[in-house]
């Protein structure tokens, strides 16, 4: 006898039943999102339907009806509404018209938030030391990258960091690779992301949304090579420069040695002939300075000529008037000689001073008895004035 279960536990032993996770292909249709997180749609095929649950978090890409898919989930009766559905974890797009349908859509949105702005878009440094590229380490891409490098310019440090270029892991060790050089102490001049052609499936890592901001976030600028000429990826409208083959991406990247040794011919010689029209200009302005200056200025110049010719005859006239106060000075050193009256005293004259200094010029000047200093040519004595009448009592002494 068959056991009576109530619907909650038949519901869960149904989803024990169909527990696992299973990969589904089907096209997709009523597809919606609820509350900017809750994404519903159908996944079907020509015989049946079957609801899908997502969120928003856990989707890559943009999804639209008719985009054929390979969605990983697992299945399940919900408790409350009896209905079931697949919730999904994860969305593959199969085929070229789902990939280029994601493709426009994606390309839509980050056009419309400005990623593609060409006023953002930096300028390449024009002879850089050191390049950093992220690539495929056993790709063709990278070999004809290095090989056109050197043969363009030699001697560039190339830094390398080997990723996937397709496949599952291409996404995170390409934005890894991004990370890595935009966190390194001594940054790079450029970045270059290259890879060679192939389909929209095998290109879509370069038209990923991670991928594509992780070139717009890139503080060092980004040149990105993908694919051949007519491949547009969406990491190529969001890089600085864009290249149309891994080949170019080096052409962009450093200068012919040839074209450069050229420019720098021209450059130079440019530099020589400008600087020789300047010379030439500043010379004649010169010339014709040097003119009006002394078409103003002749008469004073002549006059400072004529002052010239004059302060020749100086030293000369110098020379005469020097001669006449020398015999001047001479005569008036004998004059002065003879009326010295040191001079005087020694032919025998003598001055008598009372003791304050004062020359005597009378006797009556002087009392009986007062002493006074007579001066001789040399020496001086003291003496006294005596009553003449007593001759006896007449008294010198030397002072």
């Amino acid at each position: 006898m068959l056991p009576i279960l109530s619907v909650s536990e038949f519901i869960e032993q149904i989803n024990g039943i169909i527990a696992g996770e299973f990969i589904i292909e089907g096209e997709i249709s009523q597809y919606k999102i609820s509350q900017g997180k809750w994404i519903f749609f159908d996944l079907k095929d020509d015989k049946a339907v079957v609801n899908c649950f997502a969120t928003v978090f856990s989707l890559t890409q943009l999804l639209e009806d008719g985009m054929k898919v390979r969605v990983l989930g697992y299945p399940k009766v919900h408790d409350k509404s009896g209905r079931f559905s697949v919730t999904v974890q994860k969305v593959e797009l199969v085929g070229e018209g789902s990939l280029k349908k994601a493709y426009l859509l994606l390309k839509k949105k980050l056009e419309e938030e400005g990623l593609f702005a060409i006023d953002r878009k930096r300028v390449l440094t024009y002879l850089p030391a050191k390049i950093g590229v992220i690539a495929s380490r056993d790709s063709a891409a990278f070999g004809d990258f290095v090989k056109i490098l050197n043969n363009r310019w030699s001697g560039v440090e190339i830094n390398l960091l080997n990723v996937a270029v397709q496949g599952e892991q291409a996404i995170k060790e390409i934005t890894e690779a991004f990370n890595f050089f935009n966190t390194q102490e001594t940054e790079c001049d450029v970045l270059v992301l290259i890879r060679g052609g192939g389909s929209l499936e095998d290109l879509a890592a370069f038209n990923s949304e991670a991928v594509a901001r992780a070139v717009y976030g890139s503080k060092i600028p980004v040149v990105c090579g993908v694919g051949h000429e007519r491949d547009e990826s969406l990491a190529d409208f969001v890089a600085d420069r864009r290249a149309s083959t891994p080949s170019n991406a080096a052409e962009i990247v450093v200068p012919d040695r040839r074209d450069f040794i050229s420019e720098l011919d021209f450059s130079l010689e440019h530099i020589f002939s400008s600087m020789q029209n300047k010379i030439l200009k500043q010379r004649r302005l010169i010339e014709q300075s040097f003119y009006t200056i002394s078409s103003v200025l002749e008469a004073p110049l002549q006059k400072c000529r004529t002052l010239m010719e004059n302060f020749k005859r100086v030293p000369v006239l110098l020379q005469n008037n020097l001669s006449v106060y020398q015999a001047f000075v001479l005569s008036a050193q004998r004059l002065f000689k003879n009326v010295d009256p040191k001079q005087v005293l020694k032919r025998g004259y003598s001055i008598a001073r009372d003791l304050n200094g004062l020359i005597i010029r009378s006797s009556k000047q002087l009392d009986v008895g007062s002493e006074f200093v007579v001066e001789f040519g040399e020496g001086n004595i003291l003496a006294e004035k005596i009553d003449s009448k007593n001759r006896s009592k007449k008294q010198t002494k030397l002072f």
